[in-house]
Formats: structure tokens, sequence, C-alpha cells
């Protein structure tokens, strides 16, 4: 491998294709149906190994304090399940805006886990990694997975699914939107029903979180309003970050081209395999 404390690891954003909420579980979660796809975008990790136990994150400029960083507490988590007298020091290059509902934060910590789990030589398979991150956010297994799939539970039990190269337009209101709030929201339906990946994929799902964060943000509203120029918009996860299915990447760099003096906007490609599972693989 080469010098690992060089290089920034991928951390791939993702899209909720469709989210059901099903129901809700004694323990205040909820049970949902997703259709994750990653992306080809999305932030990168710097991880140093340390001979010492210390772990620590570089001054980063999107509000979250280091202690309690995913990142952080990621690296800590590992640590304490695999007694790892090893540290770290890591580096985040953010691009992916806290609460747009792409699983930025998220996907660091599955980043984080994964290739310490290399370079600490933890040798933790899949599942047990996914089980760590699962503690840490219902997002995390997916990303250490590293495969699109439809989940169900709170988001972790997954079924890998192909879906082909793909093309959308990501658009990202000025807005940072908590999942919690949305999801006490008394006007979130709770009792949509399952549907089969074929139902999912001809365009016969919704995302239930949509209804609630319109009410609650007029000013997301407005943009759903506007974009659907463009074609069918879709809000990803609990938001704030909208998506558009284009027909291929050239599309999509048009319709990026034509808005970019309305929102911040970026053409980007789904894909079935992580980039970071990419990159490990060939390391």
């Amino acid at each position: 491998m080469a010098d690992s404390s060089r290089l920034y690891w991928p951390a791939p954003a993702k899209i909720n294709l469709f989210l059901h909420v099903t129901g809700r579980r004694k323990d205040g979660y909820h049970d949902i149906q997703t259709l994750f796809q990653l992306l080809d975008w999305g932030d990168e990790v710097r991880i140093r190994p340390t001979r010492g136990p210390g772990i620590s994150r570089t001054p980063a400029g999107y509000g979250v304090a280091e202690e309690d960083d995913l990142v952080v507490r990621a690296a800590k988590l590992l640590q304490s399940a695999t007694g790892c007298r090893l540290g770290a020091e890591i580096t985040v290059k953010k691009r992916v805006p806290p609460g747009s509902g792409l699983g930025g934060g998220s996907s660091d910590a599955a980043t984080v886990l994964s290739v310490l789990n290399r370079l600490w030589g933890c040798r933790l398979g899949l599942d047990e990694l996914a089980r760590l991150g699962r503690t840490l956010g219902a997002d995390v297994p997916v990303f250490i997975h590293g495969r699109s799939a439809m989940a169900e539970g709170v988001g972790d039990i997954l079924e890998p699914v192909r879906l082909g190269e793909r093309h959308y337009l990501l658009v990202f209101p000025d807005l940072a939107i908590s999942t919690r709030e949305v999801f006490l929201d008394v006007d979130l339906s709770r009792s949509s029903s399952r549907i089969s990946l074929e139902s999912a994929l001809a365009g016969q799902g919704r995302n239930d979180c949509e209804a609630v964060v319109c009410k609650r943000f007029p000013e997301f509203e407005r943009a759903m309003s506007v974009l659907r120029e463009w074609g069918n918009p879709v809000m990803t996860g609990t938001g704030s970050a909208i998506f558009i299915a284009m027909r291929d990447r050239k599309s999509a760099k048009s319709a990026a081209k034509e808005l970019k003096t309305l929102y911040n906007v970026r053409a980007v490609r789904g894909v079935d395999v992580s980039a970071l599972h990419e990159m490990l693989d060939s390391s």
C-alpha cells in the first residue's frame, strides 16, 4: 500500500430514491423502507496512524466540535471494540453540507472505520464493522458495505441491488434540516406500505418526510416548485438536498449550468459500488 498518511480516502454521499416510514418502534425510532444509491461525489478523509493512542481531528470549518465529530467517535469506537493501542490524526475535506440528507457525516464515519480497520490491522469483517457503525448512526452500515441497496429496519437491514450508472442534478437550498425534528413532527406519515424494487424503480415510491419539510420550510417548498421546470425534484433523506434524475451526464451538466445562478448545484453520477471500496480493494 502507498503511504496511507498522504491519501485522501473517499467518503461518498448517497441519495434515497424513495423513503417510506412504515411504523414507529417501541424505542422511539422509526421503521423505514428506502432505496439507497451511492454517488461518485462526497467528502474525503485523510487518516494518519500514530503510535500513541490519541485520536485527533485537524481544525474543521463545518461547525462540529472535535469531540462530537463522528470521525473521532468512530475511531475511538474501533479502538475500544478491538483493544487497539494505536491512534490516528484525521483530516476531513468537507463537501457534503451538514443537514442535507446525503449522509455526509455517516459516510465520513464509515470511511474512518473501514480504513483504520485496515491500517491498524484490526481484521474485523464487514458485518462486524457495520454493527459498530450502526451505534453511530442508521446510515453508517450502507457506507460500510459500500453497495447501493434496498434497506429496511431503521435503514440498516440491507439488500444490495444493481441500479447501474445513473445521472442526477443535485440542488442545495441554503438550509440545514434536523433529522430528529422531522421524525418527531406530528404530521409525519408513519404507516406507508412496503413496495418492491420493481415498483420503486418504476417511480411508485415517495419520500414521506418531504411533506413535513415543505411545511416547516416554505423556502424549500418554493425551491421544489422552481425545479419542476427541469424535471421531477425529489428530496433525499430528511433533506435539505434535492435531486433530479437526468437522462445522461450532458443533460445533468447543462441543467447545472442553467441553475447555478439560483442555487448551489452539482451534476453527479449514481454508482453501484462505493469509491472507497474500489480504493481499498486496489490498495
